[in-house]
């Protein structure tokens, strides 16, 4: 299995009843997550203090509870920044496990010494893996059904330094 180690702006603090206490920056959030099994004490102050709560509805989706939270706040992950913000389905914008595959396929990039690396990111969201992999040196093509998360990842690239970089944006 693949960790992603080196993040400085995010972690998984606590985990219990089928939620996860995640810092992402200088904000606690708790989101549900089917794969957390066990009914363990929550002794993390931060489980009775987050700055907002995603609550899973019976009847499927849910909402989030907000209670000191910016509309939008950024993280970095080595030299990459990316834009937060909570919207729909508990998401903030980013998977932030996928950074070991970011890691994983920079190292190839950058080994590819003398060719031009170019790689196709399909349903690319708000672009954490076309900017590990333009910051690299690959030319990307970014690909998502939603303009919304194109316009996401384009705003993500200019916080990166990637704005000007080699990345073809296609909804």
């Amino acid at each position: 299995m693949w960790i992603a180690k080196d993040w400085k702006d995010y972690e998984v603090i606590d985990a219990s009843k089928g939620e996860k206490l995640e810092r992402w920056g200088k904000y606690i959030l708790v989101r549900p997550d089917p794969q957390v099994i066990w009914d363990t004490p929550r002794l993390n102050k931060g489980w009775n203090k987050p700055n907002a709560h995603y609550h899973r509805s019976s009847k499927g989706g849910g909402e989030w509870e907000f209670f000191d939270l910016p509309k939008q706040w950024d993280i970095t992950y080595k030299d990459l920044t990316f834009h937060l913000q909570p919207f729909s389905f508990k998401h903030t914008g980013l998977f932030p496990e996928q950074a070991a595959n970011w890691d994983w396929f920079s190292e190839k990039i950058r080994n590819e010494k003398g060719r031009q690396v170019r790689v196709l990111n399909l349903f690319a969201y708000t672009g954490g893996a076309t900017l590990a992999a333009a910051k690299a040196g690959a030319s990307v093509t970014h690909v998502d059904a939603s303009k919304g998360m194109v316009t996401w990842a384009k705003e993500n690239a200019t916080a990166s330094g990637l704005g000007e970089a080699p990345i073809r944006y296609i909804v």
